[in-house]
Order: C-alpha cells, then sequence, then structure tokens
C-alpha cells in the first residue's frame, strides 16, 4: 500500500482482488456470493463488486460505439473507488464527474468491509463479479493489485453460449442474446502461458451446479494469492523505451521483407499483363514511395501509439498479418491504376 500512515487502515490485513470472469448468466453471481459466504466464515471481510449494479445501463449501451466510451470510463472509476477505499475506508465516496457510480450500490458492497465485529487484521476480499473478456480489463485490476501489493488471481466460470443464453431469457433484465453471441466471438480466457501474470488463474464448469470441490480450489487459489501479494513495478521507464525500440525495429524489419515480396508479385503480375517498360518503372517508383512512407508510419506507431505490457507477450505474427493487409491493399490500387492506364494506351 502507499507509504505514510492512511487513517483507518491496518497494513497488517491481507488484501485479495478476485477476478471472475465468463459469459453473461454463465453463473458468475452464484459463485461469487457461495464464495463471498464461504469466506465471511474463515472470519474475513468480503465483498463482491457487482459491475452491473455499479455501473448505470446507458454506460453498458454505448460499449462498442466508440474506444473511449462511457463505459470504460465507469470502469476506471469502480477500480478507483476499490483504490480509494484501501487507502481510507471511511472516506466519503467522491465520484468523478461523468461517472455516475450507484452510491446506493456501492454503500452496500463496502457495508461488509466496515463491519466492526471483524478484527482489522483479518483478510479483505474483493470478488470483482463482470465478464471480463479482454485481458485487457483484467491486467487493470491486475496493475491495481501490483500497485498496492495486494493479492491477485482469477476464475474463468465456463459455461456454454447456449446454456448462457436460456439462462439470460430468465432473467429480471436480460441481455439481448445477440450482445451474448457476439461476445462470444470476442471472449479471451485467461491463458498463463502466454501472459506469465495470468498465473493463479483457474477454471469453473457451471453448465450444471457448482460443486464443494469447486468452491474448495476457488478458496484455494484465493488462499495462495492472499499468501503471496504481487510486488510493486520499479521504475524501468528507460527498459521499456529500450524494449520499444527494439520491438519497432523487428517489426519495421519483418514488415520491410514482406514490402518487397509483395511488391515483386505486383512487378511480376503487371509484366504478365504486359505492361510496357515505361509504365514499370513508373510501378517501380510508386511503389517504392508507398513502402518508404508505409514502413515510416508503422515505426512511428509502434515509437509514439503503441502501448507495451512487459508482462504480456507481443503477438507480432498477428500484428504483421494486419499490417501487411493493409500495405497490399495500396499495392493493389496502384497496381490497378497502372495495369488501367497500360489499357487505354
Amino acid at each position: 500500500m502507499a507509504t505514510g500512515e492512511e487513517p483507518g487502515r491496518d497494513h497488517r490485513a491481507p488484501v485479495c482482488l478476485c477476478v471472475l470472469c465468463g459469459l453473461p448468466a454463465a453463473g458468475k453471481s452464484s459463485l461469487s456470493n457461495t464464495v463471498c459466504l464461504s469466506a465471511s466464515r474463515r472470519g474475513w471481510r468480503a465483498t463482491v463488486v457487482q459491475y452491473d449494479e455499479l455501473i448505470p445501463d446507458q454506460a453498458f449501451h454505448a460499449r462498442e460505439s466508440d474506444e473511449h466510451t462511457e463505459w470504460k470510463l465507469h470502469r476506471h472509476a469502480v477500480l478507483q473507488r476499490i483504490e480509494d477505499f484501501l487507502n481510507n475506508p471511511k472516506a466519503p465516496l467522491e465520484i468523478p464527474a461523468g461517472c455516475r457510480i450507484d452510491r446506493t450500490a456501492w454503500d452496500r458492497c463496502v457495508r461488509a468491509l466496515l463491519d466492526p465485529i471483524q478484527p482489522n487484521q483479518a483478510p479483505l476480499l474483493f470478488l470483482l463479479d463482470d465478464n471480463f473478456y479482454y485481458p485487457s480489463m483484467r491486467y487493470e485490476v491486475y496493475q491495481l493489485a501490483r500497485k498496492h501489493s495486494l493479492g491477485f488471481c482469477q476464475v474463468y466460470v465456463q459455461c456454454c453460449l447456449e446454456s448462457c443464453i436460456s439462462r439470460n431469457k430468465n432473467r429480471p433484465h436480460p441481455v439481448p442474446s445477440e450482445v451474448i453471441e457476439e461476445m462470444e466471438k470476442r471472449l479471451e480466457r485467461p491463458n498463463p502461458k502466454k501472459n506469465p501474470w495470468e498465473a493463479k488463474s483457474i477454471s469453473v464448469n457451471a453448465m450444471d451446479n457448482i460443486s464443494e470441490c469447486d468452491i474448495q480450489r476457488v478458496m484455494e487459489l484465493i488462499c495462495s494469492a492472499l499468501s503471496d501479494p504481487l510486488s510493486p513495478v520499479v521504475d524501468d521507464t528507460e527498459q521499456k523505451e529500450a524494449d520499444r525500440q527494439k520491438c519497432a525495429a523487428n517489426v519495421v524489419h519483418q514488415a520491410d521483407q514482406a514490402c518487397r515480396r509483395l511488391i515483386s508479385e505486383a512487378m511480376k503480375k503487371a509484366r504478365a499483363n504486359g505492361v510496357s517498360s515505361e509504365h514499370m518503372k513508373s510501378l517501380a517508383a510508386q511503389l517504392n514511395e508507398s513502402k518508404a512512407k508505409f514502413l515510416l508510419n508503422v515505426r512511428k506507431h509502434f515509437l509514439q501509439e503503441a502501448s507495451f505490457i512487459a508482462e504480456e507477450e507481443l503477438d507480432v505474427e498477428h500484428v504483421m498479418k494486419r499490417t501487411m493487409e493493409l500495405f497490399d491493399h495500396d499495392v493493389q490500387e496502384i497496381l490497378s491504376k497502372i495495369i488501367l492506364n497500360e489499357d487505354y494506351l
């Protein structure tokens, strides 16, 4: 936690942020309530952070319209409220402008954590109940845990799409089925092999009732996270910059090789279409000029815009595929114009 005296905060109390992820109606809420009850029986201070209750409906409806939606701002606000509580549990809730976190839902969320019956040394458990279908969403929680040396773990609640849609229809406020279908396509379950920071993750099958064995597994996972809190990241700005430069150079080099292949293929196609030597020279000049501008933009993107996370491996193959699709589009446009001009001669 932050250094210095913080009113109402006992530094000896371990804290765990446990992410529950999965499709809507997969069974996350049922699991979180059961785990919360088990935690209370152990003498812990536990609560469920229910995103659906904290964030207003209109924010969820706007989630796909813009990269910086009201929904995204609200998600950040929820984590900020958790951080504020950890720093000063008795401080009044402050909601930033534009983020209408439900105060009643938040008060209900932290009520169990302020129970005077439980000792200050009792572990604090936050069960974050949301879909968290992208790793980037879960990584924000990990960053908060690492910043304050908290425990961190994840539980992926697994349930087939058909069952989720069926259960969802029986809810008081069902999510549109097409939203669940789209989310299922995008959902990236925890993958410790790809993202080492997701090491403390397990899957729970919620197709039927969650077993006592599964609850025990979840509790063991949380105990492990509580006993092994994360270490704050050191200031490695220079190393990150060096990594950015190295990664950019690697991607630009691969892009250059791929561009050369695409240009070579375009030149062969032009010859096969009987393009004159004069137009072949023009084609080569235009393609090389386009390549130079393209590679400059690729490097600029990786150095100035791309965000690299040390714990996440950059999928260079995916980046290259997406990048070269853009350049190939430019190549085909230039080639088509040259061939078209040749046909009109």
